[in-house]
């Protein structure tokens, strides 16, 4: 049996196929304006038995698709497990939201601490610091591990810190020690929830930040212990509900 977990997330939309436990096909594309046109393009071609969605727009796919739902929570505690069956913790960070997810030895959720009010600690946040500047994405983790001290910035919002990144460039200031005081901003915020949920056994980093290289060193740092992290982190909801739709084994 082949299963399909979707993952409708604000800036991206990720598709994992799992047949008798093993991952087979996956895909990715731009959410854009209209995220159930995207998805039926993700969807075009592709033979699956059952499919699972996730993300914020899963409410919309349910309808649309006539399709079941689950929880980011849940999806991203079941992928995390496929890959690390050790992990105790899960710290997700995507486009508009964040999330701390404590999970027991049999991988169920038992605590959860998410962030969905505002952009403060997400990508969509990194995204708009690293435009303010000058830099890319790519840029702008590298170019943090390049820099010789940080530069605190106060703000979390994120109109706030912007207007405090341009103040901060006027005045001549190093980009790459606004881009490390940045990162590290992020990570505290990150961090906090962590334990509010618990640090006890393996952390996994989940969700698009994850791929961020400078975030992966500094939660080590900050957290003091190794962070895992999948190969493709940005997958991990999809296939966990691709998982939780009944194509686990």
């Amino acid at each position: 049996m082949r299963c399909a977990g979707i993952d409708i997330g604000s800036r991206a939309i990720k598709l994992v196929v799992v047949e008798n436990g093993t991952i087979g096909e996956h895909r990715q594309v731009d959410t854009g304006y209209n995220p159930m046109a995207a998805a039926r393009k993700l969807l075009q071609g592709l033979a699956y038995d059952r499919i699972l969605a996730t993300g914020y727009g899963r409410g919309q796919f349910e309808v649309d698709f006539d399709a079941p739902t689950v929880t980011e929570i849940k999806a991203h505690a079941a992928g995390a497990r496929f890959f690390f069956p050790e992990v105790a913790t899960v710290m997700d960070i995507g486009g508009q939201d964040s999330k701390a997810i404590a999970m027991n030895a049999a991988g169920k959720v038992v605590k959860f601490e998410m962030n969905d009010r505002c952009a403060a600690g997400t990508g969509k946040f990194l995204e708009i610091m690293a435009k303010s500047l000058g830099f890319s994405l790519e840029q702008f983790a590298s170019q943090a591990l390049q820099a010789e001290k940080d530069i605190q910035v106060n703000s979390m919002c994120t109109v706030f810190a912007e207007s405090e990144v341009t103040s901060l460039v006027a005045r001549g200031e190093d980009r790459r020690n606004i881009a490390l005081g940045l990162h590290k901003s992020v990570v505290r915020r990150a961090a906090g929830m962590l334990r509010r949920v618990s640090i006890e056994g393996p952390v996994v980093f989940s969700g698009g930040v994850a791929k961020n290289r400078c975030m992966q060193r500094l939660m080590e740092e900050t957290l003091q212990q190794p962070i895992l992290t999948a190969e493709d982190p940005q997958m991990t909801g999809a296939l966990g509900a691709a998982m939780l739709a009944g194509c686990s084994a």
